[in-house]
């Protein structure tokens, strides 16, 4: 599953609402919108708002998520944004929507006043179902079911295919060399544009002034151009980057073409390139290629997995395919592309498959597949023995003292709580702990008489994190009994600090004689009792 949260505008969000994403885009010049759609198909937006780009109705920005009702069991299929930015979307039953910057018209409703809200693009598409969206810097495409492409928006060097330079208000069919072709797929630059039709041809129209048409010149085109280059081979997958373009063939070959200033085209050096030249020759059969006309970035997948990134990588130029760790192409935006926004409309669909450690936390306590039972006040807790006896010496140990037929399948446990036993069993499963500060004292202990240093760890900042004036003298009581000295200072200091207040607890005067006459005289020497 793709982690959304490796985009940093998402560590804003809640653990919670992270796990009800669906479908999600980051956008904007910085990287700073966001709209995303939960598994109960709600609709929801956040970030700085630049030109009315969240369609909340309002020019505020929001870290809180706001709900877009005019969009909420739609059912979103495909989504892009403009520079300005702009935003454009169709649904599963073909309908478009468009919000954000209308300065060139991009939004399609006839005017240049900015979209507040979402609003439906009706002209030449109500009677379209339309199945893919895309935008340049200001100017928009939609894909619909038959193949027909409209297009809309500035067209000051031809990106709208209409054979002029006037901008488009409305969607208009793009035809001339498309007249009679079945597009199968699409994809804008910042001023240009590309499609792909159904015999496996390419077609390229608008600013070709770094070759990105790859037509082997670079006059821009009014109207679509088919890219002869690429005659013989059949294109499944073309996509753009902010003037570069990236095509993959039915044999899983891969051509670039374009602006290459920081290597995004992958040739090893930085020098443009007019017309389609293969790559990655040396690799694996590609299966996926990924580029976003914000960003000079550009992504590959092969059949086995293995990710590739090049162009500019974090103000890096990496002129040639490098091979990353990732496991899709979606997190070489999230993690080094500038601005860090998503190529496409990302599904975080959850898959089947699990992790190692998803896998061990799924079956923690679970009778299913446990093979030992601890109870605890009358409660039991199921385990397994092999999982018990990797991660802990404590009960490696244990367990080698009994022969097989010996083992006892359920184990008493009386000198700690259920919650705190729980926990300790969790956290071998999980290397996490998740308690409240007293409770935490009784987790210390644990981790104290197991020799399990890493959790003491954990239960040291839980209980710093947890620090009150009604629980302080508790906390110092139990840092000193488990001889947790960073633990134990902290403690000390809060009290000190707060020393009118905690005085003033049933627990400081509870307090053990011997460790409240140490805690005078040590507060005393700091001078906390000289009035």
């Amino acid at each position: 599953m793709v982690d959304v949260s490796k985009w940093p505008i998402f560590t804003l969000l809640s653990p919670q609402e992270i796990a009800s994403i669906r479908k999600a885009c980051v956008f904007g010049t910085s990287a700073n919108e966001a709209i995303y759609v939960t598994h109960n198909d709600e609709v929801f937006v956040f970030g700085l708002n630049c030109s009315n780009c969240l369609g909340t109705g309002d020019n505020q920005s929001t870290i809180v998520p706001k709900k877009l009702e005019a969009l909420c069991g739609k059912k979103i299929s495909s989504l892009s944004y403009g520079s300005g930015p702009h935003v454009v979307l169709c649904t599963e039953d073909g309908e478009v929507y468009a919000w954000g910057h209308n300065g060139y018209s991009q939004l399609g409703n006839g005017t240049t006043n900015q979209g507040i809200t979402p609003v439906q693009v009706c002209t030449n598409l109500l009677v379209k179902k339309v199945v893919e969206v895309a935008c340049g810097s200001h100017h928009s495409m939609a894909l619909s079911f038959d193949g027909d492409l409209y297009a809309w928006g500035y067209n000051n060097c031809g990106q709208v295919g209409s054979g002029s330079t006037a901008n488009q208000p409305t969607p208009r069919r793009v035809s001339n060399c498309l007249q009679g072709k079945v597009v199968v797929g699409i994809a804008c630059g910042q001023t240009s544009s590309m499609a792909v039709v159904n015999n496996g041809e390419v077609y390229g129209w608008g600013y070709n002034g770094n070759g990105q048409l790859g037509l082997g010149n670079n006059g821009n085109q009014l109207t679509p151009c088919r890219v002869a280059a690429l005659h013989g081979v059949c294109i499944l997958q073309i996509v753009c980057g902010y003037a570069h373009t990236l095509a993959l063939t039915d044999e899983g070959l891969l051509y670039a073409w374009g602006a290459n200033t920081y290597g995004q085209l992958g040739t090893g050096n930085k020098s443009n390139q007019l017309s389609p030249v293969q790559i990655m020759m040396e690799k694996e059969r590609v299966v996926e290629i990924a580029a976003c006309h914000s960003a000079h970035t550009s992504a590959a997948k092969t059949q086995s997995g293995q990710v590739y990134m090049w162009g500019q990588c974090r103000g890096q130029s990496v002129i040639l395919p490098h091979l990353t760790h990732f496991a899709c192409t979606d997190d070489v935006f999230a993690c080094f592309a500038t601005p860090a926004v998503m190529w496409r409309l990302l599904s975080v669909e959850h898959e089947d498959f699990l992790t190692v450690a998803e896998s061990l936390k799924k079956e923690f306590d679970s009778p299913e597949t446990s093979d030992l039972k601890f109870r605890v006040d009358g409660k039991y807790i199921h385990v397994h023995k092999a999982v018990l006896k990797i991660r802990c010496e404590h009960f490696r140990t244990m367990f080698q003292s009994y022969w097989n037929e010996d083992m006892k399948e359920v184990i008493e446990i009386d000198q700690f709580s259920y919650p705190v036993y729980r926990a300790f069993l969790e956290y071998l499963y999980t290397d996490s702990v998740d308690l409240p500060p007293e409770d935490a004292i009784g987790l210390l202990d644990l981790a104290t008489s197991y020799c399990e240093n890493r959790l003491k760890k954990l239960c040291q900042h839980i209980i710093k994190r947890g620090i009150t004036v009604e629980n302080a003298f508790s906390l110092l009581s139990a840092a000193v009994r488990y001889d947790a000295e960073d633990l134990e200072e902290f403690c000390f200091k809060f009290c000190v600090n707060h020393l009118t207040e905690v005085t003033q607890t049933t627990a400081f005067w509870q307090m053990d004689g011997p460790l409240l006459k140490e805690f005078i005289a040590k507060a005393s020497k700091c001078g906390a009792f000289k009035n």
